[in-house]
């Protein structure tokens, strides 16, 4: 039976989406089509199909009480659009239904993991890990719940910071990672085991930021992966630098092999994501074995800076992407399942670029194209490939083949105030060569370079009549271009 909440949401967003344009709202990105999104939350294969949760508030476009909203999908481009899963109407989540995950059990069943927010005695929040069962539209919270308290907490853990749980099944046994705060101020991951995803006991902690990454870790995931094990975190409170991590939150993989107390032992750690937009991403293993990463394409200290032109809702989802780790690091690329939406083949070869130019049929603003750059005289040194441009408007991605950085510029987006709107990023450019692999959707630009070594996701407000795209270089560049409409 749906509670109060429960239905009044379901009724505010039928409502107000069938008033909603498709005309205001991303082509192929997840949004919540009205109201808030923040974090993905349980995405999961079921029945066939993909389910995507999300961290939602639908009466207004600003974070609130917690909800999860719900879509779902056959292919990662189009989603459908399904009523609200969950609403804060419980004791122990009254507060709001924090982020989390979700399987398929074996009886059928799926099964959301989340954190709930409910008050202390004192008047204080605590945070507790929560279940509920459902069938894929409706779900019911577990008259059991919480299923982790504070008493399954280290010494020194808090339970005011205790959240994001994300839960797996492995021979036969269930197994769940969480954030936690400890009372030192770093942020650690801890790991739960359940013979039945009833009844946990704690393991161990995974990792903690040692100092070094931030304070409170959000959202983990971990998962083995071409005979590594990968830990993906979102850090808060970091103190980043310009080249490899953002102030503030961002996100972190650790890459390496799980000892038998449960730690991690560290080989490799890198930043998931090099844009200015990208946060608490989460993984899925596919039907076919891929393990497919989306994150919330936003920043939580621009959120407050809006376009112009006011949107039904605020926050969209980055594009889906594969995962493989390849020489100790993480590569991500879109899902396959995008080229299927591909329009026809529009391709330059060997093209000399210096001056400003542009090519016939390389524009839009829905649009899949891949640039392999190389220099073609001793005196390149820079190369920059201009989207979203005209009417004043333009979004500048360079290459500095001397620094071997890649700089995105969107300091001419759209946005009506000045944030931080420049990012500089260390790749590697082989002798002056780099591919960038550009992907523009109607509010957003994600960049893979060089095969997915790095990627970088920026939200992008200029209006969509800026779709002009042009190439310069300093110097003499020599340039493939491959382009294709996606028709979606």
């Amino acid at each position: 039976m749906l509670s109060v909440l429960l239905s009044r949401a379901r009724e505010y967003e039928a409502e107000r989406l069938s008033n909603v344009s498709p005309s205001l709202l991303p082509r192929f990105h997840v949004t919540g089509g009205v109201g808030w999104l923040n974090d993905p939350n349980g995405f999961s294969l079921y029945k066939g199909e993909y389910h995507l949760f999300f961290q939602y508030y639908p009466y207004d476009t600003h974070w609130n009480d917690m909800h999860w909203g719900h879509v779902k999908s056959r292919d990662f481009i189009r989603w459908e659009r399904l009523p609200c899963a969950m609403a804060p109407d419980m004791d122990y989540d009254c507060k709001g239904c924090f982020s989390g995950s979700a399987i398929e059990l074996p009886d059928g069943r799926h099964l959301l993991m989340y954190t709930g927010v409910g008050k202390t005695d004192e008047g204080g929040e605590i945070q507790t890990q929560c279940l509920a069962f459902g069938d894929g539209t409706d779900y019911e919270k577990y008259e059991g719940n919480p299923v982790i308290g504070a008493d399954m907490l280290p010494e020194g853990g808090s339970p005011v910071h205790f959240r994001d749980p994300k839960i797996w099944r492995s021979d036969g046994c269930y197994y769940a990672v969480a954030g936690n705060l400890h009372s030192d101020g770093n942020g650690a991951v801890l790991m739960f085991k359940s013979g039945d995803a009833l009844k946990w006991q704690f393991l161990g902690e995974i990792a903690s930021s040692g100092n070094r990454f931030g304070r409170m870790w959000e959202c983990p995931d971990l998962f083995r992966l071409d005979g590594k094990d990968v830990l993906i975190v979102s850090p808060q409170e970091v103190k980043g630098d310009d080249m490899n991590f953002l102030y503030g939150n961002t996100t972190l993989c650790l890459i390496g092999n799980l000892r038998d107390d449960s730690s991690l032992d560290r080989e490799y750690e890198q930043t998931i994501d090099y844009g200015l937009d990208f946060y608490a991403p989460q993984t899925v293993v596919t039907a076919d074995g891929r393990r497919v990463m989306i994150a919330w394409m936003q920043y939580w200290n621009s959120v407050e800076v809006r376009p112009a032109e006011e949107l039904p809702f605020f926050g969209q989802m980055t594009l889906p992407r594969e995962l493989r780790v390849q020489n100790g690091r993480l590569i991500q690329t879109p899902v396959r399942e995008l080229e299927a939406y591909r329009g026809e083949r529009i391709g330059f070869a060997g093209v000399k670029i210096g001056e400003k130019t542009s090519f016939p049929g390389i524009n839009g603003r829905c649009l899949d194209f891949t640039v392999k750059v190389r220099p073609a005289g001793e005196e390149f040194s820079r190369f920059t490939v201009n989207v979203a441009e005209g009417s004043g408007f333009v979004t500048a991605v360079s290459f500095d083949s001397k620094e071997n950085t890649v700089i995105v510029d969107r300091s001419k987006s759209g946005f009506p105030e000045d944030i931080m709107n420049r990012k500089a990023f260390p790749v590697r450019g082989c002798g002056g060569e780099i591919t960038l692999r550009i992907i523009l959707d109607r509010y957003s630009m994600e960049i893979f370079v060089n095969g997915g070594e790095q990627a970088a996701s920026f939200v992008l407000f200029a209006p969509e009549e800026a779709g002009d795209i042009s190439f310069e270089a300093q110097g003499i560049a020599e340039a493939d271009i491959e382009s294709y409409r996606l028709e979606i």
